[in-house]
């Protein structure tokens, strides 16, 4: 049926919007708690055990969650540990990253991926992104030099990058991969999972995530000596007996660890999210690549490349566009047809309004601000080559370029086949009015 007058006029223009309720939150796993997450979490509490290593009546969740994530996603070793955040710190530490090391990652990424990096003494080497929004294969072999230790590869957005290409690079120079897949829990590319082409892989299972503990994380690796330092980082530098208890007397494995264990209850609710995952990402995925394929026609919309569409985990949908004012004012548009979230969502947005995802709108870095009074790492003689590098905006030129016009609107877990229905019609309705013919 032709629309009419008011339903061809677009809503900022006084015309009526495709829809009035506003999209499902985009929060993944949330939306997907509960009764399984009710029933484990209660096993936790009645038993009284809440600490993972030891108790009156241990329900041993974070560990059958290792267990089952290991043989889920084929890891010789999974640790589930308190963050995500801390899975990063602890990454670098177990590699042994320090000062006068530099550490190269991409431009777009989230702050915790710098904040490690910092805090571990070493210096931030930005690497440029490319069409998949993740880092650029050209870029990095430009940048890897002696002082390159760690490459740290974050599959942004629920997809990987060109993967394959970063992980030959970095077994060609000699320098270790860690793969942050904190937005990409249940992604792989070619039927390999992310976190199983590097050294060592970290997740994170806050809130925003594909599957959540409301907080948590996890490290994996297959290298069982990284693993072991990893495991004492993560607790308090030792490893621990058969009891649960504390074992200094290992000469091997004593180190200054940052107690950021999981405790039973936040692996009780891992668990149960672990075991949907499939079914998360899943509708995401179909939610997603329906839209894309009924907007594909749109050659004025710019969609990711993503390298593999079977592997994508699907919780975001990145456009761009030909500059920087056609991005703001379709954005406005489609938002003013209802394509929006509930009050306090980030459903649907310029990417220059990411904040923290761009390395320019990082104010501790681009001012290499320092948590201690002596400016380190910044000041660390080790580290006097960082005097020349700059932060700033113009560093990385597609960083930039894509920050100004891309946008992104999240995938609910939940989309509705009518949900679908109307984003399509809201972003032709959009197209038609500003890209005339389609």
């Amino acid at each position: 049926m032709p629309l009419s007058n008011s339903e061809n006029r677009l809503a900022i223009d006084g015309g009526d919007p495709v829809r009035t309720a506003p999209l499902p939150w985009e929060l993944p796993g949330a939306h997907w708690i509960g009764e399984e997450e009710r029933e484990l979490v209660d096993r936790v509490v009645r038993a009284q055990s809440p600490f993972r290593f030891y108790g009156p009546d241990p329900q041993h969740m974070v560990e059958t969650l290792e267990r089952e994530w290991c043989a889920a996603y084929g890891h010789g070793n999974a640790l589930a540990v308190s963050s995500g955040t801390a899975a990063l710190s602890i990454a670098l530490s177990a590699l042994e990253v320090g000062p006068g090391d530099e550490v190269l990652v991409a431009g777009y990424m989230w702050v915790s991926c710098l904040s490690a990096i910092v805090r571990a003494g070493a210096i931030p080497r930005l690497v440029d992104i490319d069409d998949t929004f993740c880092m650029d294969p050209a870029d990095l072999e430009r940048k890897i030099n002696a002082r390159s230790r760690a490459i740290l590869l974050v599959h942004m957005s629920g997809a990987p990058g060109r993967v394959a290409e970063i992980a030959e690079i970095a077994r060609s120079r000699g320098v270790r991969l860690i793969e942050d897949c904190a937005q990409a829990a249940g992604a792989s590319q070619n039927g390999t999972p992310v976190g199983r082409f590097g050294d060592i892989a970290t997740f994170s299972f806050q809130l925003n995530k594909n599957m959540t503990a409301g907080d948590g994380g996890m490290v994996v690796s297959d290298d069982d000596g990284l693993f072991r330092r990893i495991v004492a980082l993560h607790d308090l530098g030792y490893a621990r007996n058969d009891q649960g208890r504390l074992d200094t007397s290992d000469e091997t494995c004593q180190l200054w660890g940052v107690g950021a264990r999981m405790s039973d209850l936040a692996g009780a609710m891992a668990l149960a999210q672990s075991r949907k995952l499939a079914r998360i990402t899943g509708a995401m995925r179909r939610s997603k690549w329906r839209i894309r394929e009924a907007l594909c026609d749109i050659s004025q919309i710019r969609l990711r490349t993503i390298p593999d569409p079977d592997g994508d985990s699907g919780p975001f949908l990145i456009m761009s566009f030909a500059d920087k004012d056609l991005c703001s004012r379709f954005m406005t548009a489609l938002k003013a047809e209802g394509i929006q979230g509930p009050k306090g969502s980030l459903s649907c947005l310029p990417m220059s309004d990411w904040g923290l995802h761009w390395y320019f709108n990082v104010p501790s870095l681009t001012r290499k601000r320092s948590n201690s009074h002596d400016g380190f790492p910044w000041s660390h003689p080790a580290n006097a080559f960082a005097r020349e590098i700059s932060y700033d905006r113009g560093a990385l030129p597609v960083c930039d370029d894509l920050h100004d016009r891309s946008a992104l609107l999240t995938i609910a877990s939940t989309l509705s086949n009518d949900d679908v229905d109307d984003i399509i019609r809201a972003f032709r309705k959009v197209a038609n009015a500003y890209f005339q013919p389609l």
